[in-house]
């Protein structure tokens, strides 16, 4: 098993010979996986049924990248969009957590996107597409997937968007 052996932002030297391809491609791209965050409340961050793993709401928070506020007042569609990108990777840590790998996805199937919006901001499903267009990056075509994208009027610590999850995995 990896160590999360971090210094500073850079991963050791040794990880990187051992990282998988999705996160090294993630790496590439400019982003990075933390650890998993521990739940803040009654329920798990992740259940696994069969080869099914269902996670719970992860919020945009992902180390420094942090985003707090209504999409369309404080914050604009494009830092709404980096928001939804910090929860997939929060996401993608409960994965990695899960199942020790992101090579064992073997499909994204659903994700479901809230964004702290007012009453009169439309553009939520452009928003989500932050998150989407990430995975389909990461993933390829396995990283395709059904969603839903809703507005809400406020979220847990006022965080812009938080993201709950769907994904078939093997063994």
């Amino acid at each position: 098993e990896i160590s999360e052996c971090l210094v500073g932002s850079e991963m050791c030297i040794r990880d990187r010979l051992y990282m998988d391809k999705i996160r090294q491609r993630l790496s590439d791209l400019g982003y990075a996986i933390y650890d998993a965050p521990v739940p803040v409340g009654s329920y798990v961050q992740c259940v696994r049924t069969g080869n099914l793993l269902h996670l719970s709401g992860g919020i945009s928070v992902n180390g420094d990248d942090k985003y707090f506020g209504k999409v369309g007042q404080e914050l604009t569609v494009e830092e709404g969009q980096a928001a939804a990108r910090a929860a997939i990777l929060n996401r993608l840590a409960v994965i990695v957590q899960a199942v020790g790998s992101l090579e064992k996805v073997s499909r994204i199937v659903a994700v479901n996107g809230f964004v702290n919006a007012g009453p009169d901001f439309y553009d939520h499903p452009k928003v989500l597409n932050g998150a989407s267009d990430l995975l389909v990056e990461a993933f390829g075509e396995i990283g395709r997937h059904s969603r839903t994208a809703v507005g809400v009027s406020a979220l847990p610590l006022n965080v812009a968007v938080e993201i709950s999850m769907v994904v078939e995995v093997r063994d």
